[in-house]
C-alpha cells in the first residue's frame, strides 16, 4: 500500500460505526420486550379513568333501567299498569265463562278405563238399568269416572272422530271416496248437532224451564248417539243392509230409552223431587220436549248413516 494513504489512516481518528437502529413506531411493540404492555391499551380502549365509588363500583355502571326502577313515580305507574292487567284478564276470563265454561272442560273428561266400559255398556242396554241420579258432593257433582250417570265429553269426542273415519273407510270399500265428501258428511254430522243444541236451549227459554241442564251437558247427551251410528255402519260393512238395519234398529232404541231415562230427571227436574205425577199444561209441555229430544235421535241417527251402506 501507499505510504501516503497509510500515514493518513493513521493520523486521522476512527469515525464511529452508522448501524441503523430500528426506531418503534407507536402502533409496534418493541421486539426486545418479552411481555405486552397493555396498560396503555386499556387506558386508549376505557377512556379516562373511573371515578371512585363508595361501593367500588363505576358510577357509570348504573342503567337506566336500574333507574328507571328506583323512581318512585315510576313504581306507582307499573303497579296501576299491573293492577289494571290483572282486572281486564279477570273481566274476559269471567265472560268466556259465562257463554262457554272453559274452566270446567275439565270435569268433562274426567274419565277412566272403567268408566268408559260401563257407560258404553249403558248406552247399547240401557233397560236394566235402574239408579238414574248424578251422586254430589256439597253441592258438586262427583267426577264421571266414580258415577256412571255422570255425562262426559271424552266418549262424544272419540265417537265423532271414530264417526268421520268409519264414514270414510265406509266411502273408500264403495270407490266413492273423496275428501269434499267426507268433509260434507263431518260437517253435516256438527251441523245437526249444534241445530239441536240450539233448538234445544230455546225451548227451555220459551217452556221457562229451571234446570241445572247446562249447554254441555247437552253436547253431552246428545254426542252419545255417534257410538250407535259407528256400531250400525261397521256392522253394515260387514254383513249389508240386514245386519245394518239390526244393530241401528237396537241403537236406536236403546238411545231412545237413555235420553228419556236420563232427561226425565234433568227437564222434569221439580215433579221427579216432590215424587208427583206430572201434571198440567207446563209440565206436559216439559214432556213433549223430552220426548222431542228422545225421538230425534234415532231420527238423525239414520239419516246420517243410510248413505254409507249400500
Amino acid at each position: 500500500m501507499h505510504p501516503t494513504g497509510l500515514a493518513a489512516a493513521a493520523g486521522t481518528p476512527r469515525q464511529p460505526s452508522k448501524r441503523r437502529i430500528p426506531v418503534s413506531q407507536p402502533g409496534m411493540a418493541d421486539p426486545h420486550q418479552l411481555f405486552d404492555d397493555t396498560s396503555s391499551a386499556q387506558s386508549r380502549g376505557y377512556g379516562a379513568p373511573r371515578a371512585p365509588s363508595g361501593l367500588g363500583y363505576s358510577a357509570a355502571s348504573t342503567s337506566p333501567q336500574a333507574a328507571f326502577l328506583a323512581d318512585p313515580v315510576s313504581n306507582m305507574a307499573m303497579a296501576y299498569g299491573s293492577s289494571l292487567a290483572a282486572q281486564g284478564k279477570e273481566l274476559v276470563d269471567k265472560n268466556i265463562d259465562r257463554f262457554f265454561p272453559i274452566s270446567k272442560l275439565k270435569y268433562y273428561f274426567a274419565v277412566d278405563t272403567m268408566y268408559v266400559g260401563k257407560k258404553l255398556g249403558l248406552l247399547v242396554f240401557p233397560y236394566m238399568h235402574q239408579d238414574w241420579e248424578v251422586q254430589y258432593q256439597q253441592d258438586t257433582p262427583v267426577a264421571p269416572r266414580f258415577d256412571i250417570n255422570a255425562p262426559d265429553l271424552y266418549i262424544p269426542a272419540m265417537a265423532f272422530i271414530t264417526y268421520v273415519l268409519v264414514a270414510g273407510l265406509a266411502l273408500g270399500t264403495q270407490d266413492r271416496f273423496s275428501p269434499d265428501l267426507l268433509g260434507l258428511q263431518a260437517s253435516s254430522a256438527l251441523a245437526w248437532l249444534t241445530l239441536e243444541v240450539l233448538a234445544i236451549l230455546l225451548s227451555l227459554y220459551l217452556v221457562t224451564i229451571n234446570t241445572d241442564l247446562t249447554t254441555i251437558d247437552l253436547v253431552a247427551f246428545l254426542g252419545y248417539k255417534y257410538v250407535g251410528m259407528i256400531g250400525g255402519v261397521l256392522t253394515g260393512l260387514l254383513f249389508g243392509k240386514m245386519g245394518y238395519y239390526l244393530v241401528l234398529g237396537w241403537c236406536c232404541a236403546s238411545i231412545f230409552v237413555f235420553m228419556i231415562r236420563t232427561l226425565r230427571l234433568k227437564i222434569l227436574a221439580e215433579a221427579a223431587a216432590e215424587g208427583v205425577p206430572v201434571r198440567g199444561a207446563r209440565n206436559q209441555l216439559r214432556m213433549y220436549l223430552t220426548m222431542a229430544v228422545a225421538t230425534a235421535q234415532p231420527l238423525l241417527m239414520y239419516w246420517l248413516t243410510f248413505r254409507l251402506v249400500r
